[in-house]
Formats: C-alpha cells, structure tokens, sequence
C-alpha cells in the first residue's frame, strides 16, 4: 500500500517533534516528478548504513545532533545545520542524540 503524500499547495509542518521523537519513524512527506521529500529519524546511536541516489540531496537538521560520513569526512549536524550532496555521493549517518532531518532528494536525471 503507498503511502499518500502532501498534494499540491497544501501546507505542511515541519517541526521539532520534541518528546514524541523517541516514537517517530521516517516519514514521505511528497513525492513530485522531480522531487521528493522525507522527514528523517535518527537515533542516538542508530545508524543510516552507508547509501547513494543518483540525484542531489539536501539534509536540514530540525532537531538532534547527527553524524554524516562522506568520502573524506565526517561532520556534525546540529538543530538549524543544512548540508547539500552532489549526486552520486555515497554518505551515512549515525545519530549522536535523537534527531530528525528533512531530507529533499532530485529525481531529475542527472546530466552526464
């Protein structure tokens, strides 16, 4: 069963979850042709085994402390921190407290 996204113009919160995080899970939030979008949990501890996806991602800390491994380094990721990734890049993350993220990924094929 798919899951239903947000239709167009609909207005959607994105905030910190605070004591319900512990109880969250991933959620889709939109799909579009080009786009797509996912609240993220990590937490502390867990980890996000390290991936890839063809299109550009952007990763927006909304609460919490994570770590985001990339080929030669690792950063932390803190409540308000926004990273963007070239398509392509192979990452992980590892939770250092209970966060989540908001995760925008490109569906557009890249150019080659």
């Amino acid at each position: 069963m798919a899951l239903p996204h947000t239709p167009s113009s609909e207005v959607v919160r994105i905030a910190p979850l605070g004591e319900a995080l512990t109880g969250a899970v991933n959620t889709a939030i939109l799909k579009a042709k080009e786009l797509e979008v996912i609240r993220l949990v990590v937490l502390a501890g867990k980890t996000l085994p390290q991936h890839q996806v063809p299109g550009e991602i952007t990763l927006l800390c909304i609460e919490g402390e994570c770590e985001l491994k990339t080929p030669g380094a690792v950063q932390e990721l803190a409540t308000g921190d926004f990273v963007h990734l070239e398509g392509g890049t192979p990452h992980a993350l590892t939770g250092r407290s209970n966060a989540s993220l908001l995760l925008t990924i490109s569906l557009c094929t890249p150019r080659g």
